[in-house]
């Protein structure tokens, strides 16, 4: 069975989308990822979307060249830029009558037993009222000191929250390689066998310019979701749809196996 048809049979699917894919020129394939994510859930998934790009949303709104260096900026830029970003999320999915929640989370709310269980349950109901919840990191509130890493992190934590049986990582890059794609030879990795260390493959931190993560990120949140039972499809944004037509792109990491967990 192709990746596609996986997502396609899935139950609860959390899809995480970079800031470069989806800000700057690049907002104008929203309604291209958005027509994807009505089709898992025309197909009867629950989907939940983890979306960056926030501050670049925000900045040329504050007549900003660059992305901010001061934290009080960045934050600034977030409070404009997150009401943007998901107004044009909720643009496009209204052409498929699908209506939007929005959920901002800290690294505290995920750490924080209480805050973690209000959390939730919150999405557990949007869920269940056939709502698709958009999630990004609370951007306003947020230090440097405490963050989760371009939402890699945010994702995977998110999908062990919820139990999701498949997550998606898209960025700007169409799967891991052996080496940073750009090197002569690095060829693509199209499987990753849960427990598989990797070993002797380069992995580069390369990023946009907006983004805050790279590959070692992406990887790290893969194997925290696999090793809660969440299977993970890496692969850039461009892609997804051809994904769920039977394309075979990106890079699969199998999830833990289990059925073995007989105390819990």
């Amino acid at each position: 069975m192709s990746a596609g048809a996986k997502l396609l049979a899935a139950r609860r699917i959390v899809v995480k989308v970079g800031s470069s894919s989806v800000s700057g020129e690049n907002a104008t394939q929203i309604p291209t990822l958005v027509q994807s994510l009505a089709r898992l859930h025309a197909a009867g998934a629950e989907v939940v979307l983890v979306s960056s790009g926030a501050i670049a949303t925000g900045v040329p709104f504050l007549q900003l060249e660059a992305r901010p260096e001061d934290l009080a900026t960045q934050q600034a830029a977030a409070a404009v830029g997150q009401n943007i970003l998901v107004n044009r999320y909720q643009r496009a999915l209204g052409d498929h009558d699908i209506i939007a929640g929005q959920v901002l989370l800290t690294a505290n709310d995920m750490e924080n037993p209480t805050h973690r269980g209000n959390a939730r349950r919150a999405l557990e109901r949007l869920l269940q009222l056939g709502i698709l919840p958009i999630i990004n990191e609370n951007d306003t509130v947020a230090t440097h000191e405490i963050r989760f890493g371009d939402n890699d992190m945010l994702a995977a934590l998110v999908a062990r929250l919820i139990g999701a049986d498949r997550l998606v990582l898209l960025s700007d890059v169409d799967a891991l390689y052996t080496a940073p794609p750009t090197t002569v030879g690095a060829t693509r990795i199209a499987h990753v066998p849960h427990g598989d260390e990797l070993e002797g493959i380069e992995i580069g931190e390369t990023q946009s310019g907006w983004g805050t993560g790279g590959a070692a990120t992406k990887v790290q949140a893969a194997r925290l979701a696999a090793d809660a039972g969440t299977a993970v499809l890496l692969t850039e944004t461009t892609l997804f749809a051809s994904v769920l037509d039977g394309a075979d792109h990106g890079t699969c990491f199998d999830a833990r196996e289990m059925e073995a967990d007989t105390a819990k």
